[in-house]
C-alpha cells in the first residue's frame, strides 16, 4: 500500500511528487520553527504528538483578532464557530491542520466528515492545478473530456444498476434533487425519513433533517414523514447484538449471536407509519447508512433492507443518502449501503468526494434519472472541468493509497480502544461506528443515560483542542463526539488521539 503521509517518509512516497511539493515553502525563518515546536512541547506535557516534517507558512491575512472582527460585522451570526476561543486554520497538510501561530493539530473530524484522503494531498493537488491551467468553466451545454471521463469511473464503483449521474455542488443541492427525481419518477408526493435524520439545509430538505434543534419558524416539512428512528443505544429497543460494529450496546437482551428482536420491533413501527399516515402509494424514503450529524446512530442489522422493501411494496423509491458514509470510509464496504445488503435506486453523495472541493452527484436508475427530460433542466456549475478533474483524482488517490483498508484497520483499533475507555470512564454511555465513521456519546451516568450537559461536554472539548487534536461534536443533544478524520491517519495518530481524550476525561474527573 503507497500512500502519502506527513511523516519523514511523506516527501518521498511518490515518484514525481517532489517538484510538486517544492512549490510548497517551509517556513522562512528558524525562529518561526522554533516556535511551532515550544507550542506543541509544552501545551501536551507527556503526551508526544506524532512526527509531521511539514512546516506551515507563516500567515497572510488578517489577525486573529482581525478575522473575529470582520466575522462580527460582515457574516451573519447563524455561522456556527467551534470552541470558546476559535482555531484559526491557516493550512493543512494530510491529517493535519496548523494555526495562524503554526500549531499543529490532528484532525480527527476531516472538515465534517469532508477531507477524504487528506489536506492538500499531492495528486489531487496536482490534478487541480493541470485542469486549472487548460479549463475552468463551460458549463455543460458544451461538451468537455472531464465529466465523461469522470462519470465513467464513478459508476464502475456502484451496482451496475446505477448508471446515471447528476453533478451539482453539495449534499443539500443532491437531495434536493432526489425529491424532485422521485416525485417525477413516481408520480406520487409523500416521502419517508427517520427521525435525527440530516440531509441538508435547504428548504425544500428540511422536512427530511429530522432534528429539531436544526428547525427555523417557517413553514416545511411538505409531504415527508418522520418514522421513529430505530437506535438501539437511545430508543426504546436494543440489545447486544444489533449493530454491524466491533462494538456493542451495553444494554441486556434476551437474543441470542445473530439474533435482533429490536429489528422487529422497529419494523413494526415503520409498518405502523405506512398504515396510518399514507396514502396507498408514496414518492420514496430516504436513510443514511450511519447517521451522520445525530450522533453517528446505527441501525439493528437487517432493517434496513426490511425497509427498502416495504417501501418498494407501496411503490416507492429508496435513497441511500452517502455524502457521510461513502468512499470506502465504513472500511469494510465502499458504500455503507451495501454493508446493509440493501440495494437503493438512487445514491446522494458529496462531502469526501471532493475531498473539500466543491462536488456532489446523485447517481440512479437511467429510468429515474430521465425523469429529467420532462421540462428544462440545469446547473451551472454541476459537473464543471474543474470538479470533475478533482473528483478523479480522489477515486484514484482512495484505490492506490489503499484508503478503504486503513479505515477498516485504524477504524476498528480506535472503536475497540474506545470501548475500553467505556468501561473505565462512567460518562461513557455508548461508543459505535463502523471504519472511521465513529460516534462516542457521553452521559451524567450509564444507567439513566442522561445526556451529558453541554458545559461539561464543552470542557472537554476544550481541553482536547487546547491537547492539539480537533474531534467534532453532534447527537441531538451535542452530546456525541464525533471521530471521522481523514481516511490517511496512521495507527500511531490515532492512538495519539486516544490518549488525548483519555487525558480530558481525567480532568473532567478531577474537576468535579
Amino acid at each position: 500500500m503507497a500512500m502519502y503521509r506527513c511523516s519523514s517518509s511523506f516527501r518521498l512516497a511518490k515518484t514525481g511528487a517532489n517538484s510538486f511539493l517544492n512549490n510548497f515553502s517551509v517556513a522562512s525563518s528558524g525562529r518561526w520553527k522554533s516556535a511551532v515546536a515550544e507550542t506543541e512541547a509544552s501545551r501536551n506535557g507527556s503526551l508526544q504528538m506524532p512526527p509531521c516534517d511539514f512546516q506551515p507558512d507563516q500567515l497572510e491575512g488578517p489577525s486573529l483578532e482581525r478575522a473575529k472582527q470582520i466575522r462580527k460585522d460582515h457574516l451573519s451570526q447563524g455561522l456556527l464557530t467551534y470552541y470558546k476561543s476559535p482555531v484559526y486554520i491557516h493550512q493543512g497538510r494530510m491529517q493535519w491542520l496548523f494555526d495562524e501561530r503554526g500549531k499543529r493539530y490532528l484532525d480527527m473530524f476531516a472538515g465534517i466528515v469532508t477531507v477524504s484522503v487528506g489536506h492538500c494531498h499531492p495528486k489531487v493537488n496536482e490534478a487541480l492545478h493541470k485542469q486549472v491551467d487548460r479549463l475552468w468553466h463551460t458549463t455543460n451545454i458544451y461538451l468537455h473530456p472531464n465529466i465523461h471521463e469522470y462519470a465513467e469511473k464513478l459508476t464502475s464503483k456502484l451496482p451496475d444498476h446505477l448508471k446515471v449521474c447528476i453533478f451539482v455542488n453539495s449534499g443539500s443541492e443532491a437531495n434536493d434533487l432526489a425529491i424532485h427525481l422521485a416525485r417525477l419518477h413516481t408520480g406520487c408526493y409523500d416521502l419517508i425519513s427517520f427521525r435525527n435524520a440530516y440531509h441538508g439545509m435547504s428548504p425544500y430538505i428540511m422536512g427530511l433533517t429530522s432534528l429539531s434543534t436544526w428547525h427555523y419558524q417557517v413553514p416545511r416539512g411538505f409531504g415527508i414523514h418522520n418514522t421513529v428512528n430505530p437506535d438501539v443505544y437511545r430508543g426504546p429497543w436494543g440489545g447486544l447484538h444489533c449493530r454491524d460494529s466491533p462494538i456493542q450496546t451495553n444494554r441486556s437482551c434476551s437474543c441470542q449471536s445473530g439474533q435482533c428482536e429490536a429489528e422487529g420491533m422497529y419494523l413494526e413501527q415503520f409498518d405502523d407509519l405506512l398504515r396510518h399516515s399514507l396514502p396507498k402509494r408514496i414518492a420514496g424514503f430516504f436513510a443514511e447508512s450511519i447517521q451522520g450529524v445525530g450522533g453517528a446512530v446505527q441501525y439493528p442489522k437487517g432493517f434496513l433492507k426490511s425497509a427498502f422493501e416495504k417501501v418498494r411494496a407501496k411503490g416507492g423509491v429508496c435513497i441511500a443518502d452517502e455524502v457521510q458514509t461513502g468512499f470506502g470510509r465504513t472500511g469494510t464496504h465502499y458504500w455503507g449501503f451495501e454493508a446493509h445488503d440493501a440495494m437503493p435506486d438512487m445514491v446522494v453523495m458529496a462531502k469526501g468526494i471532493g475531498n473539500g472541493f466543491p462536488l456532489a452527484a446523485l447517481v440512479t436508475t437511467p429510468e429515474i434519472g430521465h425523469s429529467l427530460a420532462q421540462a428544462l433542466h440545469f446547473n451551472t456549475y454541476g459537473g464543471n472541468p474543474m470538479s470533475c478533474a478533482v473528483g478523479g483524482a480522489v477515486l484514484d488517490v482512495i484505490e492506490e493509497d489503499g484508503l478503504q483498508q486503513n479505515s477498516h484497520d485504524v477504524g476498528t483499533h480506535l472503536l475497540v480502544e474506545f470501548g475500553k475507555m467505556r468501561d473505565e470512564f462512567e460518562i461513557i454511555g455508548d461508543v459505535r461506528g463502523k471504519g472511521l465513521m465513529i460516534g462516542v456519546e457521553m452521559v451524567t451516568d450509564k444507567e439513566s443515560r442522561t445526556p451529558l450537559p453541554g458545559p461539561a461536554m464543552s470542557d472537554i472539548w476544550e481541553d482536547t483542542k487546547d491537547m492539539g487534536v480537533l474531534f467534532g461534536k453532534g447527537g441531538l443533544h451535542g452530546n456525541v463526539f464525533r471521530m471521522k478524520p481523514p481516511m490517511c491517519i496512521t495507527k500511531e495518530d490515532a492512538d495519539f488521539s486516544l490518549a488525548v481524550f483519555r487525558e480530558a476525561l481525567l480532568k473532567y474527573n478531577a474537576r468535579k
